[in-house]
């Protein structure tokens, strides 16, 4: 997987993955206009996306409904480090039998986003110097 994140200007980026583009900002109070979600709101919304997308697997496979299907997630803020903490994830659905019920949480505390929040992973920062253009000889 592979994502570019372009600089724009003030607080702004743009997010390019394969042929899709989004823009990430700041609110107005944080130096930014506004224009995106923030990281933490596209954070969330990964996990949020991806616990969706595991119930509505889980729902159209045994042929119920996936009418009304909505996800919720939360965050807390912490400091010390500074991260967010606390995740919780509230799928909505039709109303579903115990056996459901308890199998489609089974399947959302599966999605590849769940997994690797509880996870964490090796996250390697490193730094990359662009070369100034060397003019080219006439």
């Amino acid at each position: 997987m592979y994502v570019k994140v372009n600089y724009r200007d003030g607080a702004r980026f743009e997010v390019e993955a394969g042929k899709h583009r989004i823009i990430c900002d700041q609110p107005v109070d944080n130096g930014g206009k506004d224009q995106g979600m923030t990281p933490p709101e596209l954070l969330l919304s990964s996990l949020g996306t991806c616990a969706g997308y595991y119930a509505y697997r889980y729902l159209s496979t045994r042929k119920l409904p996936t009418t009304g299907l909505a996800v919720f997630v939360t965050a807390e803020k912490d400091t010390s480090p500074a991260r967010l903490s606390r995740f919780r994830v509230e799928v909505e659905t039709a109303p579903l039998s115990d056996k459901h019920r308890d199998g489609l949480l089974r399947a959302v505390q599966s999605c590849l986003i769940h997994n690797t929040l509880l996870h964490a992973p090796e996250i390697a920062v490193d730094h990359i110097t662009i070369l100034a253009e060397i003019p080219r000889c006439a």
